[in-house]
């Protein structure tokens, strides 16, 4: 892993979401991910290493902003990030984010960057990882119920990564679903738009829910899916709102990111506190199983992590330590004595009073 300081005199490397799309154009969105999966397994096995917490959570009625902080020692990473379901109807992005990346050693920030893009493809990224260890195996048809801003990215890391080549489309609003499959079609993908979540589900070998409501709702009761079914389940991610029917979790065996938070945040928020989970974690090291047979009925809960995150943003630095793509922030003083900060001050009015 590459390492290095933005050097202060010259500021710190800033990446906007022009920067941010003309970078995964440039690299291709299925090379993004598949290098981005590639990058998670590989820090998922230093699981250990990693400094971690819940994230810090401000609710409120109509949703929630987080902080996600987590370090390796080295580097240092912290999201910000919101959830307001009822921005969709405002013209405003359901989540909007931006993510530091910092050194440890001398605590200067080195990149700080968007994230609503990147979120989408570390997120993307991640359910791919997890459906790799979990998903039967030869799996081709992909179900995503919820077809909002997450569910192209979905649905491209599952065939680049998994090879998925058949989709199943439903949302509540028909027009999401059109949205989605207007994207994906041009990836040779064979996308069908269902006119209901029973109807989407059917034949599916791994079903992703991803729907925004803030709310404790059933998409998926029990009786709607049978054995050997891999389900992704990530529209559950604060407390409050759970997407799947709790006799449906009794049923799987469920894996997780970080247990502390997604006790609080997931589906198993809906369970009783002994209710036995899996980190995912575990898995990948080989401390514990994942799909033990096809007919086994798998359920990734995931809510989000930090190291996801961390993951996400020094891979992000690393394409762009080799492209230079960015442009630099006036963000931290730089004066001849560093003790002085009161002389920036001065040396501000002085230039313009010279200007003058």
């Amino acid at each position: 892993m590459t390492h290095f300081i933005a050097q202060p005199k010259q500021g710190v490397p800033f990446v906007s979401v022009q920067t941010m799309a003309q970078l995964i154009n440039k690299l291709g969105i299925e090379n993004v991910l598949q290098q981005l999966t590639k990058r998670l397994e590989t820090d998922f096995t230093r699981w250990q290493q990693f400094d971690k917490s819940p994230r810090y959570a401000a609710h409120s009625p109509e949703g929630v902003i987080e902080l996600m902080p987590v370090s390796d020692g080295e580097l240092f990473s912290c999201k910000y990030v919101n959830g307001h379901p009822k921005n969709t109807f405002r013209e405003l992005q359901t989540v909007a984010a931006f993510g530091i990346l910092a050194d440890v050693d001398s605590g200067y920030p080195i990149m700080i960057s968007e994230m609503c893009l990147l979120t989408a493809l570390r997120t993307a990224a991640t359910s791919a990882l997890v459906a790799k260890y979990l998903a039967p195996k030869n799996a081709t048809t992909l179900t995503l119920i919820g077809n909002g801003a997450q569910s192209e990215f979905q649905a491209l890391a599952f065939k680049s990564v998994l090879g998925i080549t058949d989709i199943r489309l439903y949302d509540i609003d028909p027009s999401a679903s059109q949205k989605a499959f207007n994207n994906l079609t041009a990836y040779g993908l064979n996308v069908t738009i269902c006119n209901s979540a029973e109807e989407a589900v059917k034949g599916a070998h791994i079903i992703t829910t991803c729907t925004a409501d803030k709310t404790n709702a059933t998409i998926l009761t029990s009786e709607m899916i049978p054995q050997g079914v891999h389900i992704n389940a990530i529209g559950g991610d604060c407390p409050g709102k759970t997407e799947l029917d709790a006799k449906l979790l009794e049923r799987a065996a469920v894996f997780v990111e970080y247990e502390p938070q997604t006790r609080i945040e997931g589906e198993i928020q809906q369970m009783r506190a002994d209710f036995a989970v899996t980190e995912f974690h575990q898995v990948i090291n080989g401390q514990a199983c994942g799909r033990e047979s096809q007919q086994q009925l798998t359920i990734f809960d995931g809510v989000g992590f930090a190291s996801e995150d961390f993951t996400a943003l020094a891979f992000i630095r690393d394409q762009l330590i080799a492209t230079g793509q960015y442009s630099l922030l006036d963000l931290i003083t730089q004066q001849a004595d560093p003790r002085n900060l009161f002389s920036v001050l001065t040396a501000e009015h002085t230039q313009q009073e010279s200007v003058a």
